[in-house]
């Protein structure tokens, strides 16, 4: 039995509502959506399919508001549930509105990306984007389920599948170095998108993450070190107006603060450069396409979420599967270091 199979034999036999709503961006809700409405449906359970335009904007309180609208036109009460079928902005947007629909109703997550079934699709993280930030409004809700069917990534665009890689490579460096070398030799079957190859390298990314969430929920400190690569990314997705996609934007933060770890953890020269090597090897980008000075930078990671009392910090590693050890995982990163590795960078 395949994992939507799965999924439709565990809805029809224990709904988590009396009423489902698929939720689906208009590009996944035709590939994805609309069959599995049809299966459900075809069980004897009542479901409907909400759509909203595909891209980042979306993570935003108006289409969370349309959202809800659409819920309260069909009296969806608290015995309803939402299915997230789609990558990491539909995950996201639909497990806000179920966070906060009747103060929480149940979520399922579906990831049809690469990236949301490494990386966006599990623990429990939901939000939304406002002018100054990414996933800066947002709540922990926790689904009943995650599946992960590789069979939908298919579906996908050459770039949009290749951008997942950027998360399944950041999992192992924060906590598999086996993985890491796994990666190492095995880029061109997972490119080629061989079903054993890509379930392997998303099942390890599931466990890391789980074992790390399990952990700490809600990011009070070891949770942390699983935005290594992402305060110079979410920088950079502002800066681009959202326009860079958000994998595209971990490969080069990861470039990034790889060399901001050569200079505070220790992290060898050798293991930045098997990181860089890496992610070249993936297709994935080592550079933004659009001109950002350090000053931009700056301003942008001075809005990340893991700033404290004015101070940017940053989860670094000390090596490929070892982050810092304890609880206190990020380190505060004065401007100017940043300021002299970003010219660096960037040439």
């Amino acid at each position: 039995m395949g994992v939507l199979d799965q999924l439709v034999e565990d809805l029809a036999t224990s709904p988590p509502g009396n009423r489902l709503f698929l939720v689906s961006d208009d590009r996944v809700a035709p590939l994805c959506g609309e069959p599995l409405r049809a299966r459900l449906s075809g069980r004897g359970l009542d479901v409907e399919l909400l759509t909203f335009p595909e891209g980042e904007a979306s993570k935003s309180r108006s289409e969370k508001a349309r959202l809800e609208d659409r819920l309260l036109s069909f009296g969806a009460g608290r015995d309803s549930a939402l299915l997230a079928v789609g990558g990491g902005v539909t995950g996201d947007l639909a497990g806000f509105v179920a966070a906060t629909w009747h103060r929480g109703v149940p979520v399922v997550q579906v990831p049809t990306s690469l990236l949301s079934m490494a990386d966006a699709a599990l623990g429990g993280k939901t939000a939304i984007n406002v002018g100054a930030g990414k996933n800066f409004v947002g709540a922990f809700h926790q689904p009943l389920g995650v599946y992960a069917d590789v069979s939908v990534l298919s579906t996908l665009a050459e770039d949009r599948f290749v951008e997942g890689f950027a998360e399944v490579v950041k999992a192992a460096v924060v906590g598999d170095a086996k993985l890491f070398r796994w990666l190492e030799d095995n880029v061109e079957p997972l490119l080629a998108r061989d079903p054993d190859a890509l379930e392997y390298a998303i099942g390890r990314c599931m466990q890391i993450k789980g074992r790390v969430v399990a952990r700490d929920e809600r990011e009070a400190g070891r949770r942390a070190i699983l935005n290594f690569g992402h305060t110079v990314a979410h920088a950079l997705e502002v800066r681009s107006g959202y326009s860079m996609h958000h994998g595209d934007a971990v490969a080069v933060g990861m470039c990034v603060e790889a060399r901001i770890a050569r200079r505070l953890t220790g992290l060898s020269a050798t293991h930045a450069a098997r990181l860089e090597r890496l992610i070249e090897r993936f297709g994935l980008p080592m550079r933004p396409s659009f001109d950002v000075t350090p000053e931009d930078l700056l301003e942008a990671t001075r809005h990340d979420k893991k700033a404290r009392q004015g101070q940017v910090r940053y989860a670094l590693p000390r090596e490929a599967g070892r982050m810092l050890p304890g609880d206190e995982v990020t380190l505060a990163v004065d401007d100017e270091t940043v300021e002299e590795i970003w010219r660096e960078f960037v040439g």
